[in-house]
């Protein structure tokens, strides 16, 4: 959306035939007329893109009531202490980075039906309606995310989106956009995820017999599909990914954030685009038994060939063996430094076993002596809390005061709440400088539980906890899979069926079971926000000393009211006069 996007862009690409963007051309630089004849010049200013993915592990907890860190210089610690503006310590901000992104894909767009993909015609046709399919996805995925970070309420209460960007910019093109409505950037992004969607497979895979059907008018050459369609393209964007992308999609436009009479957006709408890809899955049945550790060495160690595990819907690529995420995380006894300290508030969000939330001390049977016995067994391993065995190294953690691992001990590396993160790492990571040992691991993009989450909060606000709406399955049935997965309810689940007379009280359930299944995967800052929760809620701890413990008070949040929408950057505001900055924002 600005000039130095746009010379970046054509910097990084070494572009010299631009729309004359350069003037003479630069000598050995390659212009955009050299992707016609260079297939893999072009598909690389394609998977230039794949690289400007926001990270899916972006520690954003650490803003919300679910952690702190122990860098003073975060800049979400920043943000959620008072020091967050439109021009400083906004880790949210997509600006740039996306609206870079689409830059690229349009550029592709505008010159893909020039380039020669193939010698042999059948072939030079599935690559082009593959790669096109590809970018009509990843930029509605790329509105999608400047749609989060951006939408909001202007000064006079209408609700705005994002300048859509579908037409590649030069230096002549007017970039004092204004911002469309935020029902015209759902529409936008509906409309280039049908594009996709009616261009790609479902899933990259080989197939043996017969072409499928929707590509039989482009080859009939099984092989030739193969090439192309098959599993030799897996982890590039696909059908399903649209799908979820729609789901997602539907879910924020139907949220209580940005419920508007402008907004035409329903929870019939997110619950029936969350089905979609549920359905695809098999329904509840296709819950995966092992998604509660889909980052577990088991898995891990067994994925090959760029195959999915059963709870991955896209993932980012294996990596060959690393320890970083064990060196930032694990507690300083296992050479690590710490970064992440869960909450006592998510601490206490996790139920006992049985089902019941450890505040009903009657039902749940929580002995507030001994508080991590009869549990929900995800804390376990989720969490390290003080007693924590690690049977992979034969290890308990001691998080008692004056303890290696105890409450501030070490600056910088110690926890400030009595815990620390065990989610996402590995415990066969030794990171130890005299026996350093790494291991491969994969960052997920989506994961098919957020899916099924999302259908069970919007069927449950369109159609209450147990109405199916003609389906097999409804949010009722969707959290008792779930819980029953975990190990939490018993055969009976008690709890839940109480919670399920209520849409109120499901309402509850799902939220926490959201925040309990995705917790350290950078959900709870976005849901907090369409929920219109409290940002303010205070992050406590827990200081044990020997067997009895205090609870302390680790860290005041400092949220205005106007920051369940984030900013404009200031910076586009002071340059484009027809830009309008979300309400409350300086």
């Amino acid at each position: 959306m600005k000039k130095k996007v746009i010379l970046f862009i054509a910097s990084a690409l070494m572009l010299s035939a631009c729309d004359d963007l350069f003037e003479p051309a630069i000598e050995n630089f390659q212009g955009v007329d050299h992707m016609y004849n260079d297939a893999e010049y072009a598909r690389g200013i394609l998977h230039n893109v794949y690289s400007l993915i926001p990270g899916y592990y972006d520690n954003s907890e650490y803003g919300t009531d679910d952690a702190v860190t122990n860098q003073p210089s975060n800049v979400y610690l920043q943000m959620a202490t008072g020091a967050w503006t439109t021009s400083s310590y906004n880790p949210q901000n997509q600006w740039t980075n996306s609206y870079g992104a689409i830059q690229y894909i349009n550029l592709f767009l505008k010159n893909v039906e020039g380039v020669k993909w193939s010698s042999d015609e059948e072939l030079n046709k599935l690559f082009a309606q593959r790669l096109i399919g590809e970018a009509y996805g990843l930029r509605a995925m790329f509105h999608y995310y400047l749609l989060r970070a951006h939408a909001g309420f202007g000064p006079d209460g209408e609700l705005l989106g994002i300048p859509i960007m579908k037409e590649y910019q030069t230096v002549e093109s007017d970039f004092n956009q204004p911002r469309a409505s935020f029902q015209a950037c759902v529409e936008q992004i509906y409309s280039d995820l049908s594009e996709a969607e009616k261009r790609l497979p479902y899933e990259y895979e080989d197939v043996t017999g017969n072409v499928p059907a929707d590509f039989q008018n482009l080859t009939k050459d099984v092989g030739k599909y193969n090439t192309v369609m098959g599993a030799k393209a897996r982890q590039l964007y696909n059908g399903i990914i649209a799908r979820a992308y729609g789901a997602r999609t539907a879910m924020l436009a139907a949220s209580f954030l940005f419920q508007d009479a402008s907004n035409t957006a329903t929870w019939a709408d997110a619950a029936n685009s969350a089905a979609a890809v549920i359905d695809y899955k098999g329904g509840v049945s296709g819950l995966a038994s092992d998604g509660v550790e889909y980052y577990s060495p088991t898995i891990v160690n067994t994925i090959q060939d760029g195959a999915n595990p059963k709870e991955i819907l896209w993932r980012g690529n294996k990596g060959g063996g690393d320890n970083d995420q064990e060196s930032q995380n694990f507690p300083p006894s296992l050479y690590g430094n710490g970064y992440m300290n869960p909450s006592q508030n998510l601490v206490d969000a996790f139920p006992m076993a049985n089902g019941y939330p450890i505040s009903d001390v009657a039902a749940s049977g929580y002995d507030v002596n001994n508080p991590y016995a009869g549990r929900d067994p995800r804390l376990s391993k989720y969490i390290l809390y003080n007693g924590s065995k690690i049977t992979e190294k034969d290890v308990t953690i001691n998080i008692n005061t004056g303890n290696q691992d105890g409450v501030n001990v070490t600056e910088n590396r110690s926890t400030r709440t009595g815990y620390y993160m065990k989610k996402r790492l590995r415990m066969d990571v030794n990171c130890n400088p005299a026996a350093t040992s790494k291991q491969p691991h994969y960052t997920p993009r989506i994961r098919y539980t957020e899916m099924y989450l999302t259908y069970a909060e919007a069927a449950n606000e369109a159609w209450g906890p147990k109405d199916a709406n003609g389906r097999g399955y409804s949010a009722y049935d969707v959290i008792k899979a779930i819980r029953k997965r975990a190990g939490v309810g018993g055969a009976d689940d008690a709890y839940l069926e109480m919670c399920a007379s209520s849409k109120d009280k499901m309402r509850e359930l799902i939220r926490n079971e959201r925040r309990l299944e995705l917790c350290f995967e950078g959900f709870r800052f976005w849901d907090l926000r369409r929920w219109k929760m409290d940002l303010n809620e205070s992050v406590y701890g827990i200081d044990w000393n020997g067997n009895n413990y205090q609870k302390i008070t680790v860290e005041e949040r400092s949220y205005e009211d106007y920051m369940y929408c984030c900013p404009i950057p200031n910076s586009e505001i002071l340059k484009y006069s027809k830009l309008i900055q979300n309400k409350g924002w300086k």
